[in-house]
């Protein structure tokens, strides 16, 4: 009898099988739920906004609705002290009011920045200070034996007055 119940074994796995995929085809699709198209980046946020230094200067570029920019400084180094370095971004991406960018590394330097893009309500389109980018930089700098050292800050970049207005 023992033998007969061993047999039975596989028809029965089969028949429980087809029965559990049967009842799982009967069931209602369950929805995901998925995140809502980011809006297509608006080409009025293109601008220049400042920088940590008098004179420096961070442009934001949008293009087809894609966005791009640089970070124009002044160098720091023994090599390049006083010389201005344009910094193109390697990646960027604005969606809803959170922009973020990283710089291409210039002299063992780039740096990367997380934070919001806001319109002033107190300010009228196109005066200094419309639109301010606040958030964390992070400047990261490799030494001779290619260490990354990392020094973040909180910072405040406001838009530069647009003269092109009314």
């Amino acid at each position: 009898m023992m033998e007969l119940q061993g047999a039975n074994m596989p028809c029965q796995r089969v028949f429980t099988t087809g029965v559990f995929l049967v009842l799982l085809a009967l069931l209602p699709p369950i929805a995901i739920p998925q995140a809502p198209p980011a809006p297509p980046v608006s080409p009025d946020l293109s601008g220049m906004f400042t920088f940590l230094k008098e004179g420096e200067f961070v442009q934001l570029t949008v293009e087809e609705g894609q966005l791009s920019g640089l970070v124009s400084r002044f160098g720091d180094t023994a090599d390049d002290r006083g010389q201005f370095i344009d910094q193109f971004f390697d990646k960027a991406s604005l969606q809803g009011d959170h922009l973020y960018f990283k710089t291409k590394t210039v002299h063992a330097l780039w740096y990367e920045f997380d934070g919001t893009l806001t319109t002033l309500a107190s300010k009228q389109k196109g005066e200094e200070g419309y639109r301010v980018l606040k958030g964390k930089l992070t400047l990261h700098s490799l030494d001779a034996k290619d260490v990354d050292h990392i020094s973040e800050r909180s910072v405040e970049f406001k838009s530069f007055p647009d003269f092109r207005r009314p």
